[in-house]
């Protein structure tokens, strides 16, 4: 295919595969908080319409769970059929890990996610809202197993090398490595970021179609609201993860800034745009500002950082593709702090729902928290390159000993499934988003199903289709 190597199919699978599962567990983080959120508003003011918003959220919240199950399991065969010599290295850490991840996080939402979905009238309201939040609990469980899993991949401490496999020898530090508190918070705040956009643009979509229901006021403002908080936490949380990341990774942070050599006695520029040259090296077209990489990254007019020429060329992550995927994120995260500021602006001056700049910018700005999801995460892998664990196994030596022509038809395969699976459940999802809340419509109820037991998907029935009882 294309003349790619079997190690560049691989990376481009496991690259595809995880791009689309990467999606589903960020909004099934956010949305179980939210939905915590929602319930435990609506029974401590009894207002209806935190309910009603629960009832629509709780739909989206099932189809987007069950995507994200399916293709989870897809993403972590390939570490045994891609990646096995990975596997035998690295597996006494990986492997207890992801199924520390399974036996609590994900345990947990199985066990209360039934409840949750079919028990809203099977169980008093405080016993739900226990289990609504024992699911939004285990999201974040979830989270924080696997951003110690590849966490460790980045920054791996507590371990020794015997006999060229990976032993553990202190699991503290083999789960508390130097980048994982930085790592999660940031995934765990993008994550109700990227949710806060998708509620925010579903709400100024109804607006502009004229619904003015209480339900999509709430639902908009509660949406940009959170923006204001958590974005700027975000800036905040960023600015710390790449100063832990200089320390224990700087070749990606120059691939991050464009920056190949420091000049003596002069600061290290912020290149804005330009275009890094790795045969050249050199970043061609560059526009920049003088000194303001060092104040950030150093916080020193003439502070200095390593740059990619005091790297073998063979160490070097491809800063072209690293620096353009950063700039997507920082860029999309700026456009994300002039949308809660604007929104603040608004509602003060109560034309929030009235002005319809502001709201053709919400829904424009719907998917950009997934994107800038998206970007940063190929940054961080992709700017770990050539190792697949950071200084102790090269992404070359870990894959498997496939053909070319093998990796290149289960590609296929996958782009074909993929798009056939995933692409009908987003489009369901996005009809039920378009549909709205309904303040007149019923939970879902375990006993009007025909199944035994009800699958999560059950509770995202339309209900402009006749089910098997109304028939």
């Amino acid at each position: 295919m294309f003349n790619l190597t079997a190690l560049e199919l691989a990376r481009i699978q496991f690259g595809f595969t995880i791009t689309f599962h990467i999606i589903f567990p960020a909004i099934t983080i956010g949305l179980a908080t939210y939905l915590a959120i929602l319930e435990g508003l609506w029974l401590k003011k009894q207002d209806a319409v935190y309910k009603t918003l629960y009832h629509f959220w709780s739909k989206i919240f099932a189809v987007n769970f069950g995507m994200g199950v399916v293709s989870g399991l897809v993403m972590a065969y390939q570490f045994g059929t891609n990646w096995s010599q990975y596997s035998e290295f690295a597996g006494s850490i990986t492997g207890p890990l992801l199924t520390y991840e399974v036996l609590t996080a994900f345990f947990l939402e199985a066990g209360f996610l039934g409840v949750m979905l079919f028990g809203w009238n099977k169980v008093g309201p405080r016993l739900h809202f226990f289990a609504t939040v024992m699911v939004a609990i285990g999201t974040l469980i979830s989270a924080t197993w696997i951003l110690a899993s590849n966490s460790w991949m980045q920054t791996p401490q507590g371990h020794e090398v015997i006999n060229g496999v990976v032993v553990p020898v202190d699991w503290i530090a083999v789960i508390f490595n130097p980048s994982f508190p930085y790592r999660l918070a940031h995934m765990v705040m993008a994550a109700f970021i990227s949710t806060a956009l998708l509620v925010g643009a579903s709400g100024a979509w109804h607006l502009l179609k004229g619904n003015r229901g209480r339900e999509v006021k709430k639902m908009f403002s509660m949406a940009l609201w959170s923006l204001l908080v958590t974005v700027p936490l975000q800036v905040f949380i960023g600015d710390l993860h790449g100063l832990n990341t200089l320390e224990h990774q700087p070749a990606k942070v120059a691939a991050m800034e464009g920056h190949w050599e420091n000049k003596p006695g002069e600061g290290v520029p912020l290149i804005l745009f330009g275009w890094p040259d790795m045969d050249a090296e050199t970043t061609r077209y560059k526009i920049e500002i003088p000194n303001l990489s060092s104040l950030i990254l150093t916080h020193e007019w003439r502070g200095q950082y390593p740059g990619l020429k005091e790297f073998a060329r063979e160490d070097r992550p491809n800063a072209t593709i690293v620096f353009w995927t950063f700039r997507v994120m920082v860029g999309l995260g700026m456009l994300m702090l002039v949308l809660a500021l604007w929104s603040a602006w608004s509602h003060w001056r109560r034309r929030a729902y009235e002005s319809r700049a502001l709201l053709r910018f919400s829904l424009l700005m719907g998917p950009s928290g997934l994107i800038a999801l998206l970007a940063g995460w190929y940054t961080t892998e992709i700017g770990r390159q050539p190792w697949v664990v950071y200084g102790l196994m090269r992404t070359a030596d870990a894959v498997s000993n496939h053909s070319a022509l093998t990796l290149s038809v289960t590609l296929v395969v996958l782009l074909v499934v993929y798009a056939a699976v995933f692409g009908t459940g987003v489009g369901y999802m996005l009809k039920l988003i378009g549909r709205g809340p309904d303040s007149n419509e019923n939970p879902p109820d375990g006993d009007a199903l025909d199944q035994r037991p009800a699958r999560p998907l059950s509770a995202a029935t339309d209900p402009a289709q006749p089910t098997s009882t109304d028939v």
